[in-house]
């Protein structure tokens, strides 16, 4: 786990100075992780194939935007979040212009629950930042990595 931290951080400050197959050893070692995270979330293959490579596209543009190279993890799953509720909301706005009667099981209700099940991940992420660093790697290295 430390070699691998240290492994990363050194391609990650490879990236940062234009390095583009360093990003791509990155984007071959978190590609699973991140794609199965966004599957769970928005429940589309399609659609957590397209996130997962905006996420690493985002990732790559906003490389220097990372204070901590340890935080890579977190910081990547951040961005696949905050996509995962993008499209969401992108969704809700879509699907409000043909609003369909209550009941009916239609686009608002999958959107809304999904929404609510991302606002939950919010939630989650706020505690997370109450712990301390030690306590948030052990959970996030338990959600994640089993």
């Amino acid at each position: 786990m430390i070699f691998r931290e240290v492994e990363d951080r050194d391609l990650i400050l490879r990236a940062r100075e234009g390095d583009v197959d360093s990003f791509n050893i990155l984007v071959s070692r978190w590609e699973k992780k991140v794609y199965n995270y966004l599957l769970r979330a928005v429940r589309d293959r399609e659609d957590a194939m397209d996130l997962c490579q905006e996420t690493f596209l985002k990732g790559y543009r906003s490389l220097r935007s990372l204070q901590d190279p340890a935080r890579f993890p977190q910081w990547l799953f951040r961005i696949a979040h905050n996509e995962s509720v993008s499209l969401f909301r992108k969704r809700r706005f879509e699907s409000d212009e043909e609003v369909p009667e209550r009941g009916t099981g239609g686009p608002i209700g999958v959107v809304g629950t999904r929404i609510q099940h991302l606002d939950l991940g919010l939630t989650v992420e706020k505690a997370l930042a109450s712990l301390s660093p030690e306590q948030r790697e052990v959970v996030i290295l338990k959600i994640y990595y089993g």
